[in-house]
């Protein structure tokens, strides 16, 4: 392949953003003019410019997936204090390297804090990815460093910024949690953010459950793309999950006000590391599309035993997936979706009997090309006090990405009390006019379950350029209201 087909590739172009008009969002540990403002007048991330991928002035270059300078992954994905994180790296041309680790939080403002440096750790070309039947695995990887994570740690969402001796630089999430009590149990949608990562994407062999290649190095769609995908590769691009900004600007702003959190991974979700009962609620900050049956259940026994369920995203449990172990039998290392391909059931949750909406209120009603305003519904309900939205009154670009709805002729839950608190009409790509709705309802057992039926209300809350003060407050509201069981 030529120079020029490849070279979109490099910079880890995004092939779901017109899903997701906020994307990984800035990088706090490279503020200041490491970031710059896009033609919309927001701050995007570093990297997506290319003068500074390039590395002009001493910045550091983003490695890629054509040429992986320096990629890499973890397993497990999370781990608990006292425990340890493997991190399997390949650095090409093979060279000394270092692992700044991050732990997202508001810090001051600054967005993270780095927590420790690794020593410098020589960096070897780890083999090529295996791939079978479009499903790509870096199993084999050679360990490249043992994180042993301190018993002092703070719980939460950290991010590994591995760079290379020349300066190349790339990214790996993982998170450290615990099973003490804490008020809120936050849920980072690590199935999800698997299910859209297309590593490799350097235009030949790269795969998500969206998404593969043919032979002319032409992106090819979902009727062609994997049906299983590894959690045992980098991801593409700068090594962040597509989606990842929405659950960091939910942590950012949390933290900031103080909130007890408590985190976790969907995967612990699934394989029953979690326990409801020592939550006053738990958060789903961002795009969580992906749910095994063992997920669901946990979030139906959570509410059904009085703890709370926040959404805060849009296309939240759509599709019904398959988790099952690496080749090695390592448990929950591979992601299986089918989607309406091939022998057995259908894979989507309402063609299942089991609709979202079921469990949320509302369900996914599809994706909205351009954003629009939330227009606020039932003003006088507690959600929206001393937000200063008023009946009708509209919040501008609330409404974007993908939202949901309410689906009348589909069964709601079992509730004490239902409100919707907007209903908004925007365009499809059709140009007809669709309905976005955020739902709340108060289960039998006092739970509070609520879904805010659009992407843009985490970044709502602490992303440069789209924060609202009345969705801080009603997400202050909601929260308070949960923390305090009223």
């Amino acid at each position: 392949m030529g120079a020029e087909r490849v070279r979109r590739w490099e910079s880890g172009a995004l092939a779901h953003a017109v899903s997701d008009p906020f994307g990984q969002g800035p990088l706090p540990w490279l503020r200041g003019s490491e970031q710059y403002f896009g033609d919309t007048g927001q701050v995007v991330p570093w990297y997506a410019d290319e003068a500074m991928a390039r590395g002009g002035s001493g910045r550091p270059r983003t490695a890629d997936d054509v040429h992986h300078q320096i990629k890499g992954f973890v397993s497990p994905g999370a781990a608990e204090p006292g425990g340890a994180v493997d991190f399997h790296i390949t650095v090409d041309p093979p060279q000394q390297f270092s692992v700044d680790v991050y732990r997202i939080g508001h810090y001051g403002g600054d967005g993270a804090a780095k927590i420790t440096t690794s020593p410098r750790l020589s960096g070897i070309v780890q083999p090529p990815p295996l791939t079978a039947d479009r499903t790509v695995s870096c199993h084999h990887w050679w360990l490249s460093w043992r994180l042993q994570i301190p018993s002092y740690w703070s719980v939460g969402a950290y991010v590994a910024v591995l760079t290379t001796l020349d300066g190349y630089r790339s990214h790996i999430p993982f998170t450290v949690r615990d099973d003490h009590p804490a008020d809120l149990l936050l849920l980072l949608p690590d199935v999800t953010w698997q299910a859209y990562n297309l590593y490799p994407e350097d235009g030949r062999t790269g795969a998500s459950l969206y998404h593969a290649w043919d032979g002319d190095g032409r992106l090819l769609g979902e009727a062609e793309a994997a049906t299983t995908v590894s959690f045992d590769r980098p991801y593409a691009g700068a090594g962040l999950p597509l989606h990842v900004g929405h659950a960091y600007d939910f942590i950012r702003w949390a933290e900031r006000y103080g909130y007890d959190l408590a985190y976790a991974d969907a995967r612990d979700l699934h394989a029953g590391r979690v326990d409801p009962a020592r939550y006053r609620g738990l958060v789903f900050p961002g795009h969580d599309e992906y749910w095994s049956v063992p997920m669901r259940q946990a979030a139906e026994r959570a509410r059904d035993g009085g703890t709370s369920l926040v959404f805060l995203s849009a296309n939240t449990l759509y599709w019904q997936i398959r988790l099952g172990p690496s080749p090695s039998g390592v448990p929950d290392r591979l992601l299986t979706c089918r989607k309406r391909r091939g022998p057995g059931r259908p894979a989507l949750w309402r063609e299942l009997d089991r609709a979202e909406q079921q469990l949320l209120g509302i369900q996914y009603a599809g994706r909205v090309p351009e954003p629009s305003p939330m227009v606020v519904r039932n003003a006088d309900h507690w959600l929206w006090e001393a937000t200063g939205a008023g009946e009708g009154d509209e919040i501008p670009g609330l409404v974007a990405g993908e939202a949901d709805r309410y689906f009348p002729r589909t069964a709601l839950p079992e509730h004490r009390r239902r409100i919707l608190l907007a209903h908004s009409p925007y365009r499809d790509g059709e140009g007809v006019v669709r309905h976005q709705e955020t739902s709340l309802y108060r289960a039998p057992s006092g739970a509070l379950v609520f879904a805010s039926g659009t992407f843009a209300w985490s970044p709502a809350l602490d992303r440069p350029g789209h924060v609202d003060a009345r969705v801080q407050r009603a997400t202050a509201n909601l929260l308070d209201r949960i923390c305090k069981r009223d």
